[in-house]
């Protein structure tokens, strides 16, 4: 058993198969930005590269709340069941870039009601990306309407 202060998971990492491996590191590594972390080859045509993403975040949604995401952050196009979000510092200038190296734009930026200006983009290999660049730090995000953590709901419904 773990303490808070030894997390038992230390990384998350998202595997994705990509069938145009060189258009999947050109469009995530060279024009996202990812630096590579480790890059592996056994032989033959087998390759893999780990990107660093840095901080990651495991964001589980209720079908009505991705809906929700869906109507605000993409005019109501629906996304995939699993959708992979990279906070940026220019959502307006990654979205131009990524759309030049081959990615589909969903969604123009917008700002959202949680203060971040997010679009989507369908990227290689079958992912789809949302960026988002936050206008306010957490903290003042945390006062704003709507906003509550599940701790705070179970609390207020006892």
């Amino acid at each position: 058993m773990t303490d808070a202060a030894t997390p038992s998971v230390l990384q998350l990492r998202v595997v994705v198969e990509a069938v145009d491996y060189d258009q999947a590191v050109a469009f995530f590594r060279d024009t996202l930005g990812l630096p590579e972390y480790l890059a592996f080859a056994e032989g033959g045509d087998e390759r893999v590269v780990i990107l660093d993403a840095g901080r990651a975040t495991l964001e589980i949604a209720n079908p009505v709340h991705k809906q929700a995401i869906d109507r605000i952050e993409a005019g109501g196009a629906e996304s995939p069941h699993i959708r992979l979000a990279f906070e940026v510092t220019d959502t307006e200038g990654a979205t131009r870039r990524l759309e030049a190296a081959g990615g589909r734009v969903v969604a123009e930026p917008v700002v959202t009601p949680w203060q971040s200006l997010n679009s989507r983009i369908d990227a290689p290999a079958g992912v789809q990306v949302t960026l988002f660049q936050e206008l306010l730090e957490s903290g003042e995000r945390a006062v704003l309407d709507g906003f509550s953590t599940d701790d705070e709901r179970a609390s207020a419904d006892d």
